[in-house]
């Protein structure tokens, strides 16, 4: 798209107007267009090439050194996973999550076992007084003397206390509190977490430490600021988690030195953040006697496989218009199970109550759900309990036919491993038998 020679900026993608609108006419952000500082002159002017400083002249890569820019090991075992192995020297990492999730307890870990090391660590906070981190710190036994902390706003004072302690591995939570003097508007604006960011991976880069930022999220979950903060920065992990559950997930959006698909798992306990290596056994029930309405099934968060179970029960309804309820799963893609049982298998749902849920709080977004939710419904509906050791997979269509899913090996590896003996994958004729079991 042309760009006019106005005096306004979008600043999110940079798009100009030489009148101000409320919505950018490129990315159709809100209240981001804003006056140019200076308009039209900068714009005409040529950028001279310049002779590269010595000791950064362009080299052939294959003289290049690639032991300096090794993964380090942070001690947490599945943070180290979702980042690739560790923390890479000069690697800008930004961390964001919602307010409560745990971020800042997680990084302080970090922190504190990266100074159990002896190496300096600088934890920078704008949101919280040292006293108040100390605090949590004591709680979490995240004491050392060479875990350095640093109450301030002012990026030029975060800046110089880099300069005086030297550290090896830089915190700052968060970037949206941060603030330049040299740059309009308040902390948060898009100018300022731009210009911080940016003098922060500056840093990064030249004395090749790795900074952690801790960022905001918006209402939908995407983080606060310019989009243009994500592309800086190296690598972007998210923090989630439901606060009714003591369960946490770190997931990799961007990472420019390993896997974007790993998944690192969490609990909250009072003592602070622990890691889960093997979270099997969070999403599953054992109860004494066989309960009808229960299925496994294997999902996968990333490169590992979840035994998870889901449960289903159904009512006869009392209203004209059955209730759908779920709580973990898709309720769409429950809707679309619950016609098909009722079109092509003749279970009779029309007027039934149907309640769906999954063990642990955990969500499951992908179609390999389809059959374990399936086979609950029905065996719901006949109230007949399916055996312990079975788990199933597989994505129901709307022709009724179970459709194979990916990473089937490893699926049934890992039910194998647990004890279900009897793992029902994608094939055609699974609902048929399951029908003829039920007795429709």
């Amino acid at each position: 798209m042309a760009k006019s020679s106005g005096g306004y900026t979008c600043t999110e993608c940079g798009w100009q107007t030489s009148k101000w609108v409320g919505r950018c006419g490129e990315c159709q952000q809100w209240g981001t267009v804003a006056e140019q500082a200076r308009a039209g002159a900068s714009l005409a002017r040529t950028t001279r090439a310049a002779a590269p400083a010595a000791g950064r002249e362009a080299r052939p890569i294959t003289e290049l050194q690639g032991d300096a820019v090794r993964h380090r090991q942070t001690g947490i075992g599945e943070l180290d996973r979702v980042l690739g192995g560790g923390v890479v020297p000069g690697a800008a990492i930004l961390f964001s999550g919602e307010p409560g999730v745990g971020k800042s307890t997680l990084l302080l870990d970090a922190a504190a076992r990266a100074a159990s090391t002896g190496a300096r660590v600088l934890y920078a906070s704008g949101e919280e007084s040292t006293g108040q981190i100390r605090m949590r710190a004591e709680r979490t036994g995240a004491m050392h003397d060479t875990l350095y902390l640093a109450s301030e706003t002012d990026l030029a004072t975060v800046l110089g206390h880099i300069e005086t302690v030297d550290p090896a591995l830089v915190i700052v939570d968060s970037v949206q509190t941060m603030a330049s003097d040299q740059v309009d508007g308040g902390a948060g604006g898009p100018a300022q977490v731009r210009e911080v960011a940016a003098a922060l991976i500056r840093t990064a880069k030249e004395r090749g430490t790795p900074v952690i930022l801790v960022g905001h999220v918006t209402k939908d979950g995407s983080v606060a600021g310019p989009r243009l903060l994500e592309h800086l920065v190296d690598v972007v992990c998210h923090f989630e988690g439901d606060r009714h559950t003591s369960l946490r997930f770190l997931r990799t959006l961007k990472n420019r030195y390993g896997p974007t698909d790993e998944v690192g798992c969490f609990e909250m306990t009072d003592r602070g953040i622990s890691e889960v290596p093997d979270p099997s056994g969070l999403f599953l029930s054992r109860p004494g006697a066989p309960v009808s309405g229960t299925c496994a099934t294997v999902a996968m968060e990333g490169r590992r496989a979840l035994p998870v179970e889901v449960q289903a029960l159904v009512a006869k309804s009392a209203t004209p218009n059955p209730r759908r309820v779920t709580s973990g799963v898709d309720q769409s893609r429950v809707a679309m199970i619950l016609a098909v049982l009722e079109r092509r298998f003749g279970a009779r749902l029309h007027d039934q109550d149907v309640y769906v849920s999954t063990v642990g709080g955990v969500k499951l977004a992908e179609p390999a759900a389809d059959l374990a939710i399936a086979l609950a419904v029905l065996s719901a509906i006949a109230d007949h309990p399916l055996p312990h050791d079975l788990a199933a997979f597989g994505e129901i269509s709307l022709a009724g036919e179970v459709r194979p899913v990916a990473s089937g090996a490893q699926r049934s590896s890992e039910a194998a491993r647990l004890g279900y003996v009897r793992v029902v994958d994608a094939s055609v004729e699974t609902l048929d038998r399951a029908r003829r079991k039920a007795g429709f």
